[in-house]
């Protein structure tokens, strides 16, 4: 590949034999601009996070294009115009090429070269975006989590290519679980009936040493009602209220609390999944050992990791809304327990009170157990 260079001059030629001197009334001949593009023409293996830079001396630059298969590169120039900087990674494995033209008191001049990035070793992909059900409407609790298939290590700078953008403006910051899942969290919850759009800019993110992203990833998520359950396990009472009008006021039993195994959670619980029926066994347990159960129950509503949920029980009616004989759920009538299963949303929130087990943050979805402050502190970005 071969730089082409153009230029226009309006000076004179000195006379043979003048030794360059300029005679008379001929006036010094001046040169075109001088166009500079850095990765020089040809360079091939470009790492994709370094800045397509080019430069004019002797004049301004009028236009600067750089672009592959007709994709532009993003840019912008400086105060005198005599520097043009690209703003974003370049993708991997790509031909890109530059052109620029100039002005100067010695006349225009262009310039158009080449280069290519480096193929990675490795590819750094989202393989998993929480909520990300065709069609789903989640709740206002609801968290957005993005799983990658290999560890991250340069964790800044994927982070600062992941993107969240509501309708309804919310204050949020990422959080890294481990290597491999971040996860965002607003400062309160999600306003109601919204869109939120996330996106991951990974291409010519370095995400490790030989590992870089090699294209981008979008997921858009539909915020439903405001769906949120207050649970006092002291009056056996939950209060459903949607939009923040009551639309179930329902008798419940909570754990017993006789161990710590079969007492409640109370916190900011997330609804995660539901089931009908479930099948319910005591953990760690075997068939024969004291404490042994293994229920069928059916429309339940997973809120922890640690097995609970909110279920029908049939079987406890003369208890709910007087008493807690339960190994830690939250028991419901069948009728309200097939309501609360037909209009459940991922992202719920359940509140509990009234116990002496907290809900850990990490058990489940039950992230709003954090702090707001303490939670930002996970962020490669704001610690």
């Amino acid at each position: 590949m071969t730089a082409v260079l153009t230029a226009c001059s309006g000076g004179t030629t000195p006379a043979p034999g003048g030794g360059g001197n300029v005679t008379g009334g001929d006036k010094p001949a001046v040169a075109a601009p001088a166009i500079k593009v850095s990765p020089a023409e040809g360079a091939q293996k470009v790492r994709p996070d370094k800045n397509v830079v080019v430069t004019a001396a002797g004049g301004a630059l009028d236009e600067v294009t750089v672009q592959s298969q007709g994709q532009p590169v993003e840019g912008e120039f400086d105060a005198t115009r005599t520097k043009w900087t690209s703003s974003k990674p370049l993708k991997p494995s790509t031909t890109y090429t530059v052109s620029a033209k100039a002005t100067g008191a010695g006349g225009p001049a262009a310039l158009t070269s080449e280069f290519t990035t480096l193929k990675p070793k490795r590819e750094l992909q989202v393989i998993d975006i929480t909520p990300g059900i065709k069609g789903e409407t989640v709740g206002v609790g609801m968290p957005i989590m993005v799983t990658f298939n290999n560890d991250v290590t340069n964790k800044a700078a994927v982070e600062a290519a992941l993107h969240v953008e509501a309708e309804k403006k919310a204050t949020g910051a990422w959080r890294w679980i481990s290597d491999r899942l971040v996860i965002y969290r607003t400062a309160k919850y999600w306003q109601a009936h919204q869109k939120v759009v996330f996106t991951a800019d990974l291409a010519g993110v370095r995400g490790a040493g030989d590992m870089w992203g090699t294209k981008s990833f979008r997921q858009t998520i539909k915020i439903g009602a405001a769906q949120i359950s207050k649970v006092d396990t002291r009056t056996h009472q939950m209060v459903v209220r949607v939009d923040g009008k009551v639309k179930q006021r329902m008798p419940i039993s909570a754990g017993k609390g006789d161990t710590r195994e079969y007492t409640t959670t109370s916190g900011v619980h997330l609804t995660m999944s539901k089931h009908n029926p479930e099948i319910m066994i005591s953990p760690g347990k075997k068939e024969g050992d004291p404490g042994y159960y293994k229920e069928i129950v059916n429309h339940a509503v997973r809120i922890s990791n640690s097995g609970e949920y909110v279920h029908s029980a049939p079987w406890s009616v003369g208890s709910q809304g007087r008493a807690n004989v339960s190994h830690g759920c939250i028991n419901a009538g069948p009728t309200q327990a097939k309501w609360y299963y037909d209009n459940f949303q991922r992202g719920d929130v359940v509140d509990i009170v009234g116990t002496d087990r907290e809900l850990e943050w990490n058990n489940g979805w039950g992230f709003w157990q954090m702090s707001f402050a303490k939670w930002k502190k996970g962020s490669a970005l704001e610690a």
